[in-house]
């Protein structure tokens, strides 16, 4: 079976760390795309628009499909990849971690970066909130109205809770079942005669 649990952030994490005069302050965002990615960055980048790097790793979806790394002008493979390693060692998803360096006049040399980046991102990420979610399927019931008491004990039966239901002689309303026992649950829902349950959505 697949993995139906992942975690998110739902607050926002800070971290600092200092190197050579050179200054790193990191920062954690629970995100949903990457248009809400694109917004982060544009106000960080207002904010601290005297540093000279914004760096980033983001990482969206209950499946981590997507996710991208920027270095944003540092040496390739020293401050994105450092992040995106954070986050996967986290195991947390809808996030975005930002790590904006002010230079301090000294180089640091690739592993002083990659070091640098990398404790930066840690720090925000520890002093984020982590949260684990479900994955979910939502699916639609319809049936009419008289089937409604054995449509309901089978909801109660598994504490599942109905969504935008409409009740008249042809009733309508949503449910939301873990993915992990979803097949289980319609299999159920199925039994019933004069039910007609179609797959949603995966959220």
């Amino acid at each position: 079976m697949c993995e139906d649990k992942y975690k998110v952030l739902t607050t926002v994490g800070e971290g600092l760390y200092k190197e050579k005069g050179s200054k790193f302050f990191a920062f954690s965002y629970p995100v949903v795309s990457e248009e809400e990615v694109k917004s982060i960055m544009s106000d960080v980048k207002k904010k601290f628009f005297d540093a000279r790097h914004h760096c980033y790793a983001f990482m969206i979806g209950p499946n981590k499909s997507c996710y991208r790394s920027s270095d944003d002008g540092e040496p390739s493979g020293t401050a994105g990849k450092p992040i995106l390693n954070q986050i996967l060692s986290k195991d947390v998803t809808n996030v975005l971690v930002v790590v904006v360096r002010y230079f301090g006049g000294v180089k640091l040399g690739v592993p002083g970066l990659i070091n640098a980046y990398k404790t930066a991102a840690r720090e925000a990420l520890d002093n984020s909130t982590v949260m684990e979610k479900t994955v979910d399927e939502v699916f639609s019931l319809e049936f009419d109205y008289p089937l409604m008491n054995e449509v309901m004990r089978v909801l109660k039966e598994e504490n599942l809770e109905q969504q935008n239901p409409k009740f008249e002689m042809r009733c309508y309303l949503e449910i939301s079942i873990r993915q992990g026992d979803s097949k289980r649950i319609v299999d159920k829902l199925k039994r019933l005669y004069g039910l007609d349950v179609k797959y949603i959505k995966t959220i």
